[in-house]
């Protein structure tokens, strides 16, 4: 159990506080709510952009970097689809540093061209070396836009293009601030050997005054049920080919999400898990297979992927993965390999939580979902799937009309 307070600033700043006594650190976590589902089609990339833009300088504060580290702090950001999420880790004796310094990210950026200049090429090389140098690099470019025609979804969080970071310019990024990164559309997450009142004195001193904004209303274009199966082929030159088939699942907060979520481990979690299992270690079809989901707030994705063995095609490795799939649909799970997958959640889980800062990010993930006592709930939300929710759920989501299958083929 997890024990947290909260409370909202006037200016409309989340707050969770966390104590935990045991250690000498504190955490504290600014979780934005805004990621790349939010951006505009023709300007994609700006919610990762941003994640490298904050640690540019602020208004008051130009290095960010030295402060912390001469108070033996630590710090780092990452972005997804569905938010921005900050995080400071330092002696609790210096909590205050982490409170100045987020603070004045949130009051403004500075908004340097020279800032915009350094990050903007930043990004653009991780754009090259990670998605269009790297075998199988653009795999998410490609597969996104296959499964998704109407949902922002459809780009990966490092942009449609690289064009558009490129021709990303100063008055671009101070809208996308302006429009998003605000006291009302953020989660505050301070955890640790601090006291709650030792914290809200903090908040009220630090984020009080930073003025709330007008945050636009999110009105993303729905997805539209699929009526029939898409493929794409595609050729680079990468060492195997590889096969991905996904299918839309449910959003985060679906009462069926923790069902998908250990149909997934049961079909692809480790080498004893079904696929890996029967087309890794049996069949020798692949040298590798997983399942997973993407987690998203919205309706994610469910992947089967893997890299094929020298000599088996494409066609045959499809097949025996429907076979693996059409068999469970039709025969159901074992109620030995749901306990399993139950116990590896929990276990998984309880280590997790171990971690003050796991603990911290997964507390505003919750909240900015509207519930973060939903880390406490999540083990008995697991415990109560049955193995015919598990076969329901597959027959329901796991169809042919709902396939989005890529090949993506060695050149020659």
């Amino acid at each position: 159990m997890i024990n947290f307070s909260r409370f909202v600033l006037d200016n409309g700043l989340k707050v969770i506080h966390h104590f935990d006594g045991s250690t000498p650190l504190a955490v504290l976590n600014v979780l934005y709510d805004v990621g790349s589902r939010d951006e505009d089609p023709e300007k994609t990339g700006f919610a990762h952009l941003f994640e490298h833009l904050m640690f540019g300088g602020s208004v008051n504060i130009e290095d960010y970097d030295e402060p912390l580290q001469l108070v033996g702090g630590e710090n780092n950001a990452f972005t997804n689809n569905d938010v921005t999420n900050y995080y400071i880790q330092l002696p609790a004796d210096n909590i205050e540093t982490a409170f100045w310094l987020e603070s004045d990210r949130m009051l403004s950026l500075a908004f340097s061209k020279k800032s915009l200049d350094v990050q903007r090429n930043v990004v653009s090389e991780e754009f090259k070396q990670r998605y269009l140098n790297q075998p199988y690099g653009d795999v998410w470019l490609k597969l996104r836009p296959l499964a998704y025609t109407q949902h922002p979804y459809q780009w990966d969080t490092i942009g449609k293009a690289l064009s558009h970071i490129e021709n990303a310019s100063l008055k671009d990024v101070k809208a996308f601030f302006k429009k998003y990164y605000a006291p009302n559309n953020a989660v505050l997450v301070v955890s640790g050997n601090i006291s709650f009142d030792r914290t809200k004195e903090l908040c009220e001193k630090w984020f009080a005054p930073i003025a709330s904004q007008k945050i636009p209303l999110r009105a993303l274009p729905q997805e539209p049920l699929q009526q029939a199966a898409r493929t794409l082929r595609t050729t680079s030159k990468v060492p195997a080919d590889a096969f991905y088939l996904a299918f839309h699942g449910v959003k985060r907060n679906h009462e069926s999400y923790y069902t998908m979520d250990l149909l997934t481990n049961i079909f692809g979690l480790g080498e004893s898990s079904r696929l890996y299992y029967a087309l890794v270690k049996e069949k020798q079809y692949f040298s590798n297979f997983s399942c997973y989901h993407t987690g998203s707030f919205d309706e994610g994705l469910i992947i089967f992927s893997g890299k094929t063995m020298a000599g088996v095609s494409l066609a045959t490795a499809e097949a025996a993965v429907w076979t693996e799939i059409e068999k469970l649909k039709k025969e159901g799970c074992k109620a030995e390999e749901l306990t399993k997958v139950k116990n590896k959640t929990e276990t998984s889980h309880i280590y997790e939580m171990m971690n003050l800062l796991e603990r911290t990010i997964a507390l505003a993930f919750a909240e900015v979902q509207g519930n973060a006592n939903q880390v406490n709930e999540e083990l008995q939300h697991f415990n109560l799937v049955t193995r015919e929710q598990i076969q329901t759920f597959a027959t329901l989501f796991l169809t042919k009309e709902r396939s989005n299958t890529m090949y993506y083929e060695m050149a020659l």
